[in-house]
């Protein structure tokens, strides 16, 4: 870190241009109490066409430096120093335009060992998302619920996505701990989530013991219903907390990453959960109690007790490893009214100002999450039954025991199906980021970072530094290494006119004929290569929405904070902070309404599941109950949906010229 100088700058930066002079005060005024606020900085505030904060001049007609403190309200940051923001680096880069002067910041691009490590708190919260997804019903079901109350259960997730990520991305855009805007969110819901795990895994021997301290019969029907109830309760409590910690983890991403990889840090984060998916999948697979005793007697408590380990795991290397900027320098946060009821209309105040590319997103992720839910909480019960179909035709009268026992065998052959879902599900994650173009290309000394159109594509190898798998960042050129060879050679994979959102509207299409599929099904082999096929549309789901929507948000903070040049209208208003924005791009706040748009729709999806079940659903033990199937194939409809509601999401544009009233008003 170079020392301060009077101008601001360390005493290892360029001079000046010889066009500008800087004229410092000869005394600065009295100093601001520190005991609580950061140290003041010397800030240039320039003016006419320079300003970006309306400076006024000096008598000599040269700029005026004043002290200005970091954290006033009233003022919007322009360019961050990388002595505040260590995310970023300072370049000298000759520029044509006089509205950025020689020396400036960029974004510096992070090899993928970063990004891994960036995105690895996803791997332990997908394990215990797919622990919940892939046994939760089958173990809610043991315990005595019936289907079309199963259903009502699972209104938990979307519930509390619409409550706790608005809720929890909001507190930590106003979070000014030193240790960072997500991380404590992140650590406090990884705490939250393990309790929640352990003690769902074990709800029948703490209620039953508890309730045994009084004389209560462990078989007793009041017994069986307090522990239906009680882990009803946690089902929700544990939901809650994974809400938690994904909200953090997705504005963690938005804030590290730079711009022109948040692409393909959300492609590190979807295989980092692809890792997770398999992983919890594979445990789900096999007996794990023959092999782990002493982490308990059922297949779902050592699940769970191993997804807590690797959660607690994953999350604190994440955290350890990963610094944020420091809040404290940022402007003060707006106050807040308290209450639920000023929450929400804070909330709909942002959704109305939302950016225009962020609200059609979140109009195709309406529809198509009410086709994604149930199947995530029913595909396994859709195998099972094909499973067990022809055992219940040829022998319909089975004692209960029995029918547990065909039943759970047919979980597993469902769990079998989901990890075949997750290894094409991983797969894909490698393999698409290649084929697709990205849109940001990477910034280089003497250009800022620009879009990059379907014909001219960046390219992987220039989105991470040397490629997706190196760890430092070399020119673009002639290949110095081997993984430079080989990420130079996956550029042959692209398909030129491929974008990342014609590519998210094909899995929609993917999905709905997949869906469709299920009329023909008939084999528990079928089905299984049925939900592995699945996984593609699955991979663009889980990345391509939340790219563009992270891209989005980088890019308007990064031209907010003078890091990003403006190139577009919109672009000038964000920088001179006169857009209609008023926090409602900020990343906590749009992940959250981004994720109701997600959240909200599954509500409708689970209305709809439990009127179907209701409908179509057989006795237990019964053969021919095709109820999932049909729940599924209304899913499919809802994709079409989505589908065409894509059409209307812009793809990135190259940098456009200043319209001439606007130059006009910023030459004024």
């Amino acid at each position: 870190m170079s020392s301060s100088r009077p101008d601001g700058r360390g005493a290892d930066s360029p001079s000046p241009s010889p066009s500008r002079s800087y004229t410092p005060l000869a005394s600065p005024p009295p100093r601001l109490d520190t005991s609580t606020r950061p140290r003041p900085r010397p800030k240039l505030v320039s003016f006419g066409r320079d300003s970006l904060m309306g400076g006024r001049p000096d008598t000599d007609g040269h700029p005026h430096v004043e002290f200005i403190h970091d954290t006033s309200p009233t003022i919007i940051p322009t360019r961050m120093s990388s002595e505040v923001d260590p995310l970023l680096k300072e370049v000298m880069s000759p520029d044509d335009d006089d509205d950025w002067m020689g020396e400036h910041q960029v974004e510096e691009t992070k090899s993928s060992w970063f990004l891994f490590l960036l995105t690895f708190g996803g791997l332990g919260l997908q394990i215990g998302w797919s622990v919940e997804t892939s046994n939760g019903s089958p173990y809610l079901l043991s315990l005595g619920l019936s289907k079309s109350m199963l259903a009502l259960v699972w209104i938990a997730g979307p519930l509390s996505g619409v409550l706790v990520q608005p809720y929890v991305g909001l507190k930590s855009d106003n979070c000014r701990l030193r240790w960072g805007k997500r991380r404590p969110f992140i650590i406090g819901g990884a705490a939250a989530t393990i309790v929640s795990l352990l003690v769902l895994a074990w709800a029948r021997e703490i209620i039953g013991g508890f309730l045994g301290i009084f004389g209560a019969d462990p078989e007793a029907q009041g017994v069986k219903t307090c522990i239906m109830l009680f882990a009803v309760l946690f089902v929700y409590v544990l939901d809650f907390a994974i809400n938690v910690i994904q909200a953090g983890v997705r504005a963690y991403i938005v804030d590290v990453a730079p711009t022109h990889q948040q692409e393909s840090a959300n492609a590190w984060l979807m295989r980092s959960a692809g890792i997770g998916n398999i992983l919890g999948y594979l445990a789900g697979y096999i007996k794990l109690p023959d092999y782990l005793p002493w982490l308990g007697d059922t297949q779902f408590k050592v699940l769970c007790a191993i997804a807590s380990f690797i959660m607690a795991l994953t999350v604190g290397i994440s955290c350890a490893t990963c610094s944020e900027r420091d809040p404290q320098f940022d402007t003060a946060p707006a106050q807040q009214q308290d209450g639920v009821v000023a929450f929400f209309k804070g909330l709909a105040r942002s959704v109305k100002k939302l950016p225009p590319q962020i609200k059609r997103v979140c109009a195709v992720q309406f529809f198509a999450w009410i086709g994604w839910f149930p199947f995530l909480f029913y595909i396994t019960t859709y195998v099972g039954e094909i499973y067990a179909d022809p055992i219940f035709e040829k022998d319909p009268h089975l004692p209960d025991d029995k029918i547990d026992r065909v039943l759970e065998d047919g979980t597993r052959i469902g769990t079998r199906a989901l990890l075949i879902f997750a290894i094409t599900t991983f797969i894909a994650s490698v393999v698409l980021p290649f084929v697709i173009p990205p849109t940001f290309q990477a910034p280089q000394p003497n250009r800022p970072v620009t879009p990059a159109t379907p014909m001219t594509p960046a390219t992987p190898h220039s989105m991470g530094g040397s490629g997706y798998f190196a760890l430092n960042h070399t020119p673009r050129g002639a290949p110095k290494s081997f993984m430079d060879s080989v990420s130079k050679s996956m550029e042959m994979l692209q398909i030129k006119s491929l974008t990342l959102r014609r590519s998210w509207l094909i899995s929609h299409i993917l999905f709905a004929v997949l869906m469709v599929l299920t009329f023909f099904v008939r084999s528990t082999w079928g089905a299984t290569v049925l939900v592995g096929a699945i996984g593609i549309p699955w991979c663009v789901t889980n990345w391509a929405p939340f790219a563009i929507i992270s891209s989005e948000i980088s890019k308007r903070d990064a031209i907010r904070r003078g890091v990003i040049k403006p190139r577009d209208r919109e672009a000038q208003l964000i920088a001179e902070g006169e857009d209609d924005g008023s926090g409602a791009d900020s990343a906590g706040v749009v992940l959250g309404i981004h994720n109701v748009a997600i959240a909200a729709p599954q509500v409708i999806a689970t209305l709809v599941s439990a009127i179907m079940f209701k409908i179509l659903q057989k006795p237990r033990g019964t053969a021919g109950d095709t109820s999932v199937a049909w729940v599924l194939r209304f899913g499919g409809v809802c994709a079409l949906v989505a589908a065409w509601l894509t059409l209307q999401v812009n793809e990135e544009k190259e940098e456009e010229e200043l319209d001439e009233p606007f130059r006009r008003r910023r030459m004024s």
